[in-house]
């Protein structure tokens, strides 16, 4: 048998309610040169009588709650694909997704790319703000202040996942931030100016609703800084700049708290 061109990682914890429809947006896709991997990453919900009404159509890997790096690190090890593409598993596709990223992906010749998203907030269609607009190219200027890329729109070449180690599973938020930014040193982003993807919000188990955000960027931006010997001059500006306005905003919150703790460990870190 033939490797598939594409291997589609779902993680997903504790998600019955919604894994269905992403597995679903995958299968419906136009393109059908793929392997599904749903790693389930320990739930406890109903999860596994939904994802065994796919038995025969997907391929579901079973761990203990390790995290969200953890299951999309362990789906691209057991990709068979060229091509990786993740989607959370309360977000969906479009039908065409794969079908015009993969026309892109080789018309461009790019590693990697994303594609546009329409956002869904507590079941309505929100308008995006400016920042958020996805951006192309040379994009690392632009990953510094947000995350400027949705995981769920991302497909690159299984190679380059690994050439960068894929997501640091010592943060529990954010290791999507940190890989775009690593990635963005060097490497150009793709962007299909469509929206292909439905990404819905406003649930209350998000890891983006976590106040822990800025935190984890700031230890990525302090990372970057301190392992990374090949950054030009303008990149260390720039984020020696970021970071120093993060701590800022962070140590100002913290101390509204009352976490002295917080505030010298952030503000230790520009030392």
């Amino acid at each position: 048998m033939s490797q598939p061109l594409v291997s589609v990682i779902i993680p997903t914890f504790n998600r019955a309610e919604v894994v269905g429809r992403a597995v679903n947006s995958v299968l419906n896709q136009t393109f059908r040169d793929f392997e599904c991997i749903v790693v389930d990453d320990g739930s406890t919900d109903e999860t596994d009588s939904v994802l065994n009404g796919f038995a025969d159509k997907i391929k579901v890997i079973k761990t203990e709650n390790r995290g969200v790096s953890a299951a999309r690190n362990l789906g691209a090890e057991l990709a068979k694909g060229k091509y990786i593409a993740f989607l959370d598993s309360d977000d969906e596709w479009k039908k065409d997704k794969l079908a015009k990223q993969i026309s892109y992906m080789k018309e461009s010749g790019l590693r990697i790319s994303q594609t546009d998203e329409t956002w869904v907030r507590n079941g309505k269609f929100v308008n995006k703000s400016a920042k958020y607009i996805r951006p192309s190219g040379d994009i690392f200027y632009n990953c510094l202040e947000v995350c400027a890329v949705t995981p769920s729109s991302v497909m690159m070449e299984k190679t380059l996942f690994f050439e960068y180690g894929g997501f640091d599973e010592t943060f529990p938020v954010c290791e999507d931030y940190d890989l775009w930014l690593r990635m963005s040193l060097k490497e150009k982003f793709g962007l299909i100016d469509e929206p292909l993807i439905i990404k819905y919000g406003g649930n209350p188990d998000q890891l983006s609703n976590s106040v822990c955000l800025d935190k984890y960027r700031i230890i990525s931006i302090f990372n970057m800084l301190n392992k990374n010997k090949e950054l030009r001059e303008e990149q260390e500006k720039a984020l020696r700049e970021v970071l120093a306005k993060k701590v800022k905003i962070y140590s100002d919150g913290a101390e509204k708290r009352g976490r002295s703790d917080e505030v010298s460990w952030a503000e230790g870190l520009l030392k």
